[in-house]
């Protein structure tokens, strides 16, 4: 799940200043369940913003162009008569929005992570997209999102009886657990494999735009 957060209202309402009409898009995946982009967030807004909104939809997964051209068919009238859009959807959803109509885009939210859900509003950032997963060589356990300082040789000196050094030893050492699981696994061989930097070329955008 692409978790997010919602920006201050302070910086929506400057961001939004230069604009007249706005029509709200929410997102019915992951902003609802972070409850920073679902039905009852976009109605919020929409008080909030009163008579600015010309309308607002919600749309099952803003970040896939074939279902904003489902959802929104039946708010063009509306869209149309708005200067901009605001989007309480995670960055994909936005840019998706953008390519769907060519109205301003603006984001209502701030995109954080990728994340494991543990509870309705606890997350966990499990993922930084880096485009050369090694999950198979450290445990199903990822270095870069869960050591604090994102590691991919270790533990470093800092971890202290399994916990980490960064936020004064309240979080586990990721390269402790790393171990401890590999060696679940009777794979310990792995622990003290050399890893190169991260390769970045590897990680490349890809944008397809069909009309």
């Amino acid at each position: 799940m692409i978790i997010t957060e919602k920006k201050a209202m302070e910086e929506i309402q400057e961001m939004i200043a230069p604009y007249g009409k706005l029509f709200i898009v929410g997102c019915g995946t992951c902003s609802t369940s972070c409850q920073t982009g679902g039905e009852d967030e976009v109605k919020e807004m929409t008080e909030k913003l009163g008579d600015r909104v010309a309308g607002w939809a919600m749309v099952e997964e803003p970040c896939d162009l074939r279902i904003n051209r489902r959802d929104l068919k039946a708010y063009k009238k509306q869209i149309a008569e708005s200067d901009a859009i605001l989007v309480m959807a995670c960055g994909a959803g936005v840019q998706t929005v953008g390519i769907y109509s060519d109205k301003i885009v603006l984001p209502a939210l701030n995109t954080l992570f990728i994340g494991e859900t543990e509870r309705l509003g606890k997350f966990h950032d499990m993922c930084r997209t880096c485009g050369d997963c090694i999950l198979d060589e450290t445990g199903g356990i990822c270095p870069l999102t869960r050591c604090a300082k994102g590691l991919l040789n270790g533990p470093c000196g800092g971890q202290v009886e399994g916990m980490c050094e960064v936020g004064d030893y309240e979080n586990e050492c990721a390269w402790v657990q790393i171990y401890d699981r590999l060696k679940e696994q009777d794979r310990l061989d792995l622990f003290t494999a050399f890893r190169p930097p991260r390769d970045f070329s590897k990680k490349t955008l890809k944008m397809h735009r069909y009309f």
